[in-house]
């Protein structure tokens, strides 16, 4: 896997990238040459043309990552595949259309971008059934052995077959969920028959008491052969973009890279989150009046939220939101969780809420300093003290900012209930241990993907 951003992407899902950005521009290069002739040079050199169909491409990649068409169950060819790709196509017809019309210069020449989104349709379809055919290859997957029983071992060796996208294969796997029990020596001469027929590439251990139970010596002569020895932690990370709290022990985040809080990156992150802030505030001030005479013509009740939260090292503030619930949303049930379709929400709220208006104020709350733009969303301090007793390391998060957006916001449903909350805590502790200049900027990207495809709301 390829780390940018520093979150991991599989090696052929960048390959996939960067073929269709290719084929995007070969088309549109191959139209201008057939529509054009001899003066496509001039045309692509001395006006813009080259960086139109920069434009162009730039437009198509993004259209096709905001349509999920990189994401890991649309990497196979599939119906649903293509279906999402001539909707991506749809939009490119309807952004071209749009763009000429605006501002007329954008257009190459008459006929060029009609001519090269054809080109570019047949192309597409095809590649994509033909990466579906070689992704496929047994020589290109790498095989996988996995040491390991019980839970965690199957859940590893159930996500490595459903990623197909991942690029492995599992060839072995020594342990069972059953009552069958690991013996060393039993895997010792499974890894040894394995280096002898060359028929593995990569170990993954997954074994949380290893005591008396892993073949030392036989994981070192694989490795000095050239295969890759792994945690299971560290599949776990790479493949789902969170940290497991199962099996995970205090050293394992002592010794590990990340968990750095510097001072610079946190006047950095600090100085961002005031400038992202202050563009959505004025962005958003012709909206305020609007939404607020809504809240007040259909419910009774202020216009304003206000409600405790915890942010960074504990410390209690006020965060403000605009009303979606009901005055007296809370009076008789106390601190409650916000459930799926809940009836105290109200009509306007609900729109709000999907959309993430109602947010809007806490950019006061970021201004402040109360909240930074990114980090994981602060919790009610009446919920804190009963997660700390039942969720291990819950406390990291406050070792930051709470933000407005997070990574477990862009990567998670809204954590309603403790297993949910459990689920949000381990992409919060990935979020921790890789914070970065580069990774908030990512979040705010996939944040307004979110926003449009209103996921994660409730």
């Amino acid at each position: 896997m390829v780390r940018l951003f520093h979150v991991y992407y599989p090696l052929r899902t960048l390959v996939l990238l960067a073929c269709e950005a290719l084929i995007v521009c070969a088309s549109f290069l191959l139209a201008t040459l057939l529509r054009l002739g001899s003066d496509s040079y001039l045309v692509l050199n001395y006006e813009y043309g080259l960086g139109k169909i920069l434009v162009v491409t730039l437009v198509v990649i993004i259209a096709s990552h905001y349509f999920d068409l990189y994401a890991p169950a649309q990497v196979n060819s599939s119906g649903e595949t293509y279906f999402r790709l001539l909707l991506v196509l749809g939009f490119l017809c309807f952004f071209l259309a749009a763009a000429t019309f605006v501002y007329p210069h954008f257009e190459i020449q008459r006929g060029v971008y009609l001519t090269g989104t054809v080109f570019l349709t047949g192309a597409l379809l095809l590649w994509r059934a033909l990466f579906g055919w070689i992704i496929r290859l047994p020589q290109l997957r790498e095989r996988v052995y996995v040491i390991g029983a019980g839970h965690r071992a199957e859940n590893l060796v159930k996500m490595i077959r459903e990623r197909t996208d991942m690029g492995m294969d599992i060839v072995g796997w020594a342990g069972t969920t059953g009552d069958k029990s690991l013996d060393r020596e039993l895997i010792g001469n499974n890894l040894r028959t394995l280096a002898q027929k060359r028929n593995v590439d990569r170990v993954v251990v997954a074994i949380t008491d290893r005591r008396g139970t892993i073949p030392i010596r036989e994981l070192l002569d694989l490795r000095l052969e050239g295969v890759k020895i792994e945690d299971a932690n560290s599949i776990f990370e790479k493949m789902t973009g969170k940290l497991e709290t199962e099996g995970l022990y205090p050293s394992a985040l002592i010794y590990s890279e990340g968990f750095r809080v510097s001072t610079g990156f946190m006047i950095t992150r600090r100085i961002l989150s005031i400038v992202i802030s202050l563009t959505g505030l004025v962005l958003c001030l012709p909206f305020i009046p609007i939404l607020a005479l809504a809240i007040k013509l259909t419910s009774p009740g202020p216009t304003f939220f206000r409600q405790t939260r915890v942010g960074r090292k504990g410390e209690v503030f006020t965060v403000y939101k605009f009303r979606t619930m009901r005055a007296d949303a809370e009076s008789k049930t106390g601190a409650v969780w916000a459930g799926r379709n809940d009836p105290r929400v109200t009509v306007v709220g609900r729109l709000m809420r999907k959309t993430r208006l109602d947010e809007i104020p806490q950019l006061w709350n970021v201004l402040k300093g109360d909240m930074a733009f990114v980090g994981p969303r602060p919790e009610r301090p009446e919920f804190v003290q009963w997660l700390e007793e039942q969720i291990p390391y819950y406390h990291l998060r406050h070792i930051v900012r709470p933000g407005l957006t997070g990574w477990a916001q862009v990567k998670y449903q809204y954590g309603a209930s403790l297993e949910e909350t459990k689920q949000k805590l381990q992409y919060d502790l990935y979020y921790i241990k890789h914070m970065s200049v580069a990774l908030d900027l990512w979040i705010v990207f996939e944040t307004i993907k979110t926003v449009i495809l209103r996921r994660g709301a409730q």
